[in-house]
């Protein structure tokens, strides 16, 4: 009986004591997988640290897509190139296909050459590829080690460049300057050494911008955004960071709103406006803290009128934003916040406007129109005007216009061609183009040729009509 009693005390007492969820985690969106912090190579990394030239190339080409985004930042290409609207029996004409490094980074194309920055994976090292736009043959390639661990890809940005600069923004937030034209490095900063940048989730997002040789760049830590001279790498102004704002996958955007230039970024922690002209650039013009979705991807997206139009996915929604200036002071108020299911709402992709219509692929969790391409005005997003059907479903996949029409990837690499319209979808003809998975890589078009990727390999499509 005594040992019976023992045995009941005992099971008693860890029945008491013990917590049957003290092994379980908190579920926070975008945290699935995500590395431990590794800060062992915080101070490691040579950015740029190693070169090689494979063959000399010129090209006669003068197309760009310079940009995430484009030139414009709008997604729209806008040379006077008349494009196909049907990929024919053969299906698309491929130029070429290159080996990619896991990941979802994007390129940009300058004058005959096609630059994106890559991992690789066995050689562990970020490199700034430089590749023919004509044959996909690589010209050179710049890169640095660094140990990444796969978390649904690894790279992800996109690079900017013009004619004496490209710059890249690596996975652990390893920012890089070059020459575009030989490759040769000129600067590098490590943001978590330099401005104590934690380092987001699926790491860096961001895409770089060069604004009148300025690299802009939003590091998050001890200063927001900062513009840092291409040629030296001296840092020209800092935004103070007073709220402790973390960098998102958003990029920063540049507009002209109420006649004042300014570069609007959304952070993990708020969206604000900074002037982007010379008497008091960096300056801080106005914030909101409102809408503060944990995960942020699309770009802050200007409707005109000092309207912005910002969204995030798992299951955030969207909001209007209203810029105000009375006299020399901005302010800011929130005009719309709702659920995906109610508007237009994204969770990778930023949508396009254009002559005060927006295009863009409603999230996941969106109701029965989820993931469809659809179209509304920039007047009311909650209204949506038009949707592709059921059966054309679009996932993460990003989508760019040119010549009037809409080239839209599925998640699975098929690529669609549809008509602009502000009345209806109007799809003209869809093809698979690779066999691979996770299509979530910004495009890219200069020179009639179309540049799309899957999770490991990019390809180059001769879209110009014959």
């Amino acid at each position: 009986m005594t040992a019976i009693s023992i045995i009941a005390i005992a099971i008693f007492t860890y029945w008491f004591f013990h917590n049957p969820v003290g092994n379980l985690t908190a579920s926070i969106p975008g945290l699935d997988n995500r590395p431990l912090k590794d800060t062992s190579a915080k101070s490691s990394v040579i950015i740029g640290e190693k070169f090689k030239e494979f063959l000399s190339y010129n090209s006669n080409l003068t197309g760009k897509w310079p940009r995430f985004r484009g030139a414009d930042y709008d997604n729209i290409d806008k040379e006077n190139i008349k494009l196909i609207d049907h990929w024919g029996k053969g299906g698309p004409d491929i130029l070429w296909k290159v080996e990619l490094g896991e990941g979802h980074a994007g390129p940009v194309i300058y004058n005959g050459k096609v630059y994106i920055l890559d991992y690789d994976e066995r050689k562990k090292n970020d490199a700034l590829r430089c590749i023919s736009l004509e044959n996909g043959k690589e010209v050179w390639r710049r890169w640095y080690q660094v140990d990444i661990k796969r978390n649904h890809g690894m790279s992800r940005t996109v690079p900017a460049i013009n004619d004496k600069y490209i710059v890249t923004i690596g996975p652990k937030c390893h920012v890089m300057c070059c020459n575009p034209q030989n490759g040769d490095l000129l600067w590098g900063i490590d943001l978590e050494k330099e401005y104590n940048t934690d380092i987001p989730l699926w790491y860096t997002g961001q895409c770089p911008l060069i604004d009148n040789d300025i690299a802009i760049i939003a590091p998050g830590g001890s200063s927001l955004i900062t513009g840092i001279d291409c040629a030296t790498g001296k840092v020209i102004w800092k935004t103070p960071n007073p709220d402790h704002w973390k960098m998102s996958h958003s990029s920063v955007m540049p507009m002209n709103i109420l006649n004042k230039k300014m570069y609007i970024y959304w952070a993990i922690g708020g969206i604000c406006g900074v002037s982007a002209e010379a008497g008091d650039a960096g300056k801080i013009l106005w914030k909101s803290s409102t809408f503060n979705p944990s995960v942020i991807a699309p770009s802050p997206l200007y409707l005109g009128n000092g309207k912005i139009f910002i969204t995030a996915g798992y299951g955030a929604g969207a909001s209007v934003l209203q810029v105000i200036k009375t006299g020399e002071i901005f302010s800011v108020k929130i005009l719309q916040i709702y659920k995906p299911k109610d508007g237009l709402a994204s969770e990778q992709q930023t949508p396009i406007i254009l002559h005060h219509f927006i295009y863009g692929i409603l999230p996941k969790d969106a109701g029965e129109k989820h993931n469809e391409f659809v179209c509304c005005s920039a007047d009311n997003c909650q209204k949506i005007l038009w949707t592709s059907n059921t059966a054309d479903r679009y996932g993460l996949g990003p989508y760019i216009m040119a010549d009037g029409k809409f080239f839209i990837l599925n998640d699975d690499a098929t690529l669609t061609i549809a008509r602009l319209s502000t009345s209806e979808f109007r799809f003209l003809d869809k093809a698979k183009v690779l066999d691979g998975q996770d299509a979530w890589g910004p495009m890219a078009i200069a020179d009639g040729r179309l540049l799309m990727r899957d999770s490991k390999m990019m390809v180059c499509i001769d879209v110009r009509k014959k």
